[in-house]
């Protein structure tokens, strides 16, 4: 199963709404504890930051794998793997999304 959550950023120029460049993140595991605590940080991280990003949860085997990743839990931010096998505190993961 997936899950996709979406923290939009606006900002208003002359009664225009514009989109501020968003960040994919995606977390990659089975749904493990370790996967929990993962996806937890990350949110805590963007919200923090106060980042414009979508946050996809991936629990398909097969997927998580098109990524090389062969040991959860893995971080993916646009599109790259940036941690995997281990679970990164919300203050690494801020330090990843700069």
């Amino acid at each position: 199963m997936e899950h996709l959550v979406l923290i939009k950023t606006f900002i208003s120029i002359d009664n225009h709404q514009y989109i501020i460049k968003m960040k994919k993140i995606k977390i990659l595991g089975t749904g493990c504890p370790n996967c929990k605590v993962l996806e937890k940080n990350t949110m805590t991280a963007v919200e923090e930051l106060k980042l414009e990003a979508q946050i996809e949860k991936v629990t398909d085997i097969a997927k998580i794998m098109e990524y090389g990743v062969m040991s959860t839990p893995a971080l993916v931010i646009d599109e790259k793997v940036v941690s995997y096998g281990k679970v990164i505190s919300s203050e690494e993961i801020k330090k990843l999304l700069k």
